[in-house]
C-alpha cells in the first residue's frame, strides 16, 4: 500500500505540463503494444492517476479565470 500512496503523491506534485508529458508518453508505450499484460495494467493505472491530475488541475485552472473575469 505504500507504495501505491508514494506514487500518487508523486503524481500530485507533478505540474500540468509534467503530467501530460507523461501520460503521452505512457499512451505511445501502449499503442506500442510491446508491453507484457502486467506491465501494460501498471502503465494503464499510472496513466490513469495522471489524466485525474491534469483534470484536477484544469478544474482549478477554470475556476481562477471565472474568479478574475467576475
Amino acid at each position: 500500500m505504500a507504495k501505491k500512496e508514494t506514487a500518487e503523491a508523486a503524481v500530485e506534485q507533478l505540474t500540468f505540463e509534467q503530467a501530460f508529458q507523461q501520460l503521452e508518453a505512457i499512451v505511445a508505450q501502449l499503442e506500442r503494444g510491446e508491453l507484457s499484460l502486467d506491465q501494460s495494467l501498471e502503465l494503464y493505472a499510472r496513466g490513469q492517476r495522471l489524466a485525474a491530475h491534469c483534470a484536477q488541475l484544469l478544474d482549478r485552472a477554470e475556476l481562477r479565470v471565472r474568479e478574475i473575469r467576475d
